[in-house]
């Protein structure tokens, strides 16, 4: 499928040289005839606006990260948080004028820091007399106009995403989150908002809210048999048309769906999770679409829609605050009703501003009460780990993630039929910076282990399935050649892979030979010394996301799930370490799987 990716920027500047070169052939009084309009013709009214968005906030509102108890940074020396928006968002109101303004958000609201955790789990928001969410108050300190429904918005369940509705002063959209039994709305599909113009009628400018249909696979315990989550192409082109004959002049989705036309839950749903170009692709009357979900910077593409020929802007702001997209339309009042002339999009970077004393004054006391909550002391750690070298080693860090979750499903399973089988467990380097120091742990160096809501189960696999599970793991490797040189840099993230999606398997031993092609990498297998029988049958610990296909892992989404549970691996992770009081890797970490090239290892 072919999109067109040409930017309006291009565009514009291939008609200017047109339009220049058509003025040099013409005869002087062509020319003059061509720059002087004509006085005898009404000329057409035209009227401009700007929609700001943003997307993946994940729960910040500070420039603050609360896993290394300081200001963030990162190697771009990006900033993040909502207090930065608000700044931008001053700015472009005081250029345009706000009232020739919207500002709409993507999804993925409430989850991501120890910020929306505190207010979810800790002091929750849905306590008799519980306080207003963070993002609640800052959203509706800086002016939102609508929010679309992103997954992660479910992972606290459907009573704290309820809440969260009730405080915002805008709607939370999500035209394909519906009911499971009526099949009606869950939430509002849509918002209409009207502009007000210094000639014709009023701008009637509508935002169309889609969510993802993964949250039925990712937060299954959650919704099932609540909310059902069609496809995005479908919903939209129910709505879209809805929407125009209702008078919208202009039509916005806000899709918390990436652009790239991929899943990563295989063919777990009939529905693709990155399908923002595929509804601008397919679905005719949209004029702009603002990109959420995939945690890329997209400034502007352009899609060519298939029947009307138009290209749709579409426009993703970088996560958790980083960048504020801006859509500027350009309009044009011509026999009675107001048409899109131009549409540009634009991201600005938020690190190129202070944060906004407003927001930062608003919310001082959550942000004190969490900074102290995540610095408690839990426990003393009789030697450093880092996960630094975690993504192409196996490090004592991941073994304790591993450690902690194998641990707790035996528990779990004591005294059940499956009791005497043995269990392994899978886990990932979610974070490259993660370290637990030598000394006094707190709940930070812990969480920021886990960095996700995940929560755990139990599944029944063969050894001949957890071959193939390391296999398509093993995929996260760049083949390199037993000559070639090393750098650790450039081995991983084949393919586009990110971290989160290569599993150390904890409990066999085996090598990755990253010579081989994907497939057919993993040898000297074992477990306890012994080679691993295809047949034989153990238990996989195992977070929910990739239970539920995440990653698209092979066999786990139908193994038999044999148990699971509803808290947060991380605070697993919390209340183990609280537990055992110290941690000693002597008693858990041990190098059991290696890479290697023709036999020899990598390092």
């Amino acid at each position: 499928m072919a999109f067109d990716r040409r930017t309006f920027i291009g565009t514009t500047a291939a008609t200017g040289a047109a339009v220049a070169l058509a003025g040099a052939t013409s005869t002087p009084a062509a020319a003059a005839s061509a720059q002087q309009p004509d006085a005898r013709k009404p000329q057409p009214r035209t009227y401009g606006f700007t929609v700001m968005g943003t997307t993946d906030l994940h729960g910040n509102v500070f420039n603050w990260d609360y896993f290394t108890d300081k200001e963030f940074d990162d190697k771009a020396h990006n900033d993040v948080g909502l207090a930065k928006i608000s700044t931008l968002v001053n700015q472009v109101r005081a250029q345009k004028g706000r009232r020739n303004t919207l500002l709409i958000d993507a999804g993925d609201t409430i989850q991501g820091t120890q910020l929306s955790y505190y207010y979810a789990k800790v002091d929750p928001i849905t306590a008799r007399r519980g306080p207003v969410h963070p993002m609640a108050q800052a959203m509706n300190a800086i002016g939102y106009d609508a929010a679309a429904l992103g997954n992660h918005e479910f992972n606290y369940g459907i009573p704290v995403l309820r809440k969260f509705e009730e405080q915002c002063d805008f709607p939370l959209l999500g035209a394909n989150a519906l009911d499971a039994k009526t099949l009606l709305p869950a939430f509002a599909p849509y918002s209409m908002h009207k502009l007000r113009t210094p000639c014709g009628r009023d701008v009637k400018v509508a935002v169309l809210g889609l969510t993802n249909p993964g949250i039925a696979l990712w937060d299954k315990a959650n919704v099932q048999g609540k909310m059902t989550f069609p496809g995005l192409e479908e919903q939209a082109a129910k709505y879209v048309p809805k929407l125009r004959s209702m008078g919208a002049d202009v039509v916005i989705v806000s899709a918390h769906s990436g652009s790239s036309g991929t899943s990563s839950y295989g063919d777990q749903l009939p529905y693709v999770e990155n399908a923002a170009a595929l509804v601008a692709e397919q679905v005719p009357g949209i004029d702009a679409i603002l990109v959420g979900h995939a945690h890329t910077e997209i400034p502007e593409y352009r899609v060519k829609n298939t029947a009307t020929g138009k290209d749709v802007v579409l426009s993703e702001p970088l996560k958790w605050g980083q960048r504020l997209t801006l859509f500027d339309f350009e309009l044009v009042w011509e026999k009675g009703r107001w048409s899109v002339a131009k549409v540009a999009a634009q991201v600005l970077n938020s690190n190129t501003v202070a944060e906004d004393a407003k927001i930062t004054r608003l919310l001082s006391d959550e942000h004190r009460k969490v900074v102290a909550y995540v610095n408690q002391v839990i426990g003393t750690s009789t030697q450093a780990m880092s996960s630094a070298e975690g993504p192409v080693k196996d490090v004592a860090i991941i073994d304790l993630i591993n450690h902690v979750q194998a641990e707790t499903v035996k528990t779990a399973l004591a005294g059940t039929e499956w009791a005497a089988l043995p269990v392994l467990s899978q886990a990932s380097c979610f974070s490259r910076t993660a370290a637990i120091p030598a000394g006094q742990v707190t709940i930070r160096d812990a969480a920021g282990l886990y960095p996700f809501e995940n929560t755990m189960e139990a599944r029944l696999l063969t050894g001949a399935q957890l071959k193939d599970y390391l296999e398509y793991s093993a995929r996260y490797f760049v083949r390199t050649a037993p000559g070639d040189a090393v750098d650790p840099a450039k081995l991983t993230n084949a393919e586009s892979i990110p971290d989160y999606n290569y599993d150390a398997v904890y409990g066999l031993a085996y090598d990755i030979d990253i010579a081989q092609s994907a497939g057919s990498r993993i040898s000297a297998l074992s477990f306890q010394g012994k080679a691993v029988d295809p047949a034989a049958q153990f238990v996989l610990a195992v977070n929910n996301y990739r239970a539920s296909g995440g990653g698209n892992f092979p066999h786990v989404p139908q193994a038999k799930q044999l148990w699971s549970n509803s808290d947060e691996i991380r605070n697993t992770i919390i209340q183990w370490v609280k537990a055992k009081g110290t941690i000693d890797p002597a008693q858990f970490a041990s190098v059991d799987w290696r890479l290697t090239r023709a036999g020899v290892p990598v390092f």
